[in-house]
């Protein structure tokens, strides 16, 4: 069941919350008022019900709740498309928060379609890290047979690093300090758990007034690949923030190219612009290269033959890394000491986020960060109590033995909705799609870029 010891009184108080009424996009199923079949947004339609719905009672049974003062809610809006998924801002009618929805669609297309959302879910729900984002809750699925869309509950954050970029809000030394002090902080916990990111810019990585950053949207995350022989996808990384091993077709990668994806971000902060901004992947090669040089043989020793010809038969370039000085008054000696660390051709020889933790540029980050914003180290009467470990790993590997063993649309589906519903086994009341809502019609034509364009190539 979604919650132990159904509360009659309980539902019929959300029923009429006085946050959502019937508006809210998200309520619990009797709120909802659900009584025909309905394919996606309710089970309680279906016939037979739902596991958590067969034993529930019905909302006639329920004496009505006493008349309360309305308020008017915020309304619910797009915040937010993104390659494989919709987010919304919503409000939460069992505490009136406001959280942010994300609608997975189409998810069931074939077998990549649903491998990718089954380990994105499992992710989400799995990371416990105060910069990485992670599941509140995940709305009640209909029975299998109407099964297509999942809905995903995560806290809501106020915006983006890439909207803070490009805003004319200053960013001072501190600022940048902080942030990428949460960026390596977070990809540090992800690599532990050994998982990829393979996506990490500007747009994905959520902050706060309060400076506290989250990253997001593991749509292309995977656990990294031990055997060099496995060939991965290079359909990863948005270009502006792609490392030169992907760029030059290497079959196998690992950690370090999301650590080059933070060494744009970290040029990207101190300049306030895209560091390598070309418009096709040999051009981006071009700028990597007039910035770092023509790299050695031995860092072109993975490249397709193509890549490797090209950046061979043209002049040789010496490295300028000395205009990264340039970038602003910020690009101090320490700032560009570790952006050069970021920032090396060769992946074997890039810093990791632990080593990059430990850089000095990033002490005074480090500092700020625990001493006033995070949840960590707890605040006594005496002072900051600082917890042993500031940056500490995953408690285990992430686990994608269920994912690798599917071999069907329908074995994938049967596991899904299975982890879903355990999922639910807590106190809390479910919650599902409220077709009585105003924004309804507006959310079930959202869709995300690729949701009916998934590639049935296998995404390694």
């Amino acid at each position: 069941m979604a919650f132990q010891g159904p509360n009659p009184a309980l539902q019929t108080q959300l029923c009429s919350n006085v946050l959502g009424a019937l508006t809210g996009l998200i309520q619990p199923p009797l709120a909802a008022g659900l009584g025909a079949p309905q394919k996606f947004y309710c089970p309680a339609g279906v016939q037979g019900g739902s596991p958590q719905q067969q034993h529930q009672p019905a909302l006639a049974q329920t004496p009505p709740a006493p008349a309360r003062m309305t308020v008017e809610p915020e309304p619910d809006r797009p915040i937010g498309y993104g390659a494989f998924g919709v987010v919304w801002s919503v409000t939460d009618p069992r505490d009136g928060k406001r959280v942010a929805l994300k609608k997975m669609p189409n998810v069931f297309q074939n077998l990549v379609s649903c491998k990718r959302v089954f380990r994105e879910l499992k992710m989400l729900c799995s990371f416990k890290h105060e910069n990485v984002l992670s599941a509140l809750d995940i709305l009640q699925p209909p029975q299998i047979d109407c099964f297509e869309e999942i809905y995903v509950l995560t806290e809501l954050m106020q915006s983006d690093l890439h909207k803070v970029i490009v805003s004319p809000q200053p960013l001072s030394a501190e600022h940048i300090k902080v942030f990428l002090y949460q960026i390596l902080r977070g990809l540090k916990y992800l690599h532990s758990a050994g998982v990829l990111h393979r996506d990490i810019k500007p747009g994905n990585l959520l902050v706060n007034s309060n400076c506290v950053l989250k990253i997001c949207d593991f749509g292309l995350a995977r656990l990294e690949e031990p055997d060099e022989g496995q060939p991965m996808t290079q359909e990863v990384v948005t270009q502006y923030y792609r490392a030169p091993e992907i760029l030059m077709g290497t079959p196998h990668y690992g950690a370090p190219v999301d650590l080059w994806a933070v060494g744009c971000i970290f040029a990207e902060l101190l300049s306030r612009r895209v560091l390598f901004q070309a418009p096709s992947p040999i051009q981006q090669l071009d700028l990597i290269t007039d910035l770092l040089g023509t790299p050695p043989p031995h860092a072109l020793r993975s490249a397709c033959e193509g890549a490797r010809a090209h950046v061979l038969r043209g002049r040789h370039k010496q490295p300028a890394l000395s205009v990264l000085h340039l970038l602003s008054g910020e690009a101090t000696h320490e700032a560009v000491h570790l952006l050069c660390r970021l920032l090396v051709f060769d992946p074997a020889r890039r810093i990791s986020a632990r080593e990059a933790l430990a850089h000095p540029y990033l002490q005074e980050g480090r500092l700020r960060f625990h001493t006033t914003i995070c949840r960590c180290c707890p605040r006594l009467a005496s002072g900051r109590v600082y917890a042993p470990d500031l940056g500490p790993p995953a408690a285990h590997r992430f686990d994608d033995a269920d994912e690798r063993a599917l071999r069907s649309v329908w074995q994938a589906k049967e596991l899904v909705h299975s982890f879903i519903l355990d999922q639910q086994k807590g106190t809390r009341v479910p919650l599902c799609i409220n077709p009585n809502s105003a924004a309804f019609k507006t959310f079930i034509r959202s869709t995300a870029w690729h949701s009916s364009k998934v590639s049935k190539k296998d995404e390694r």
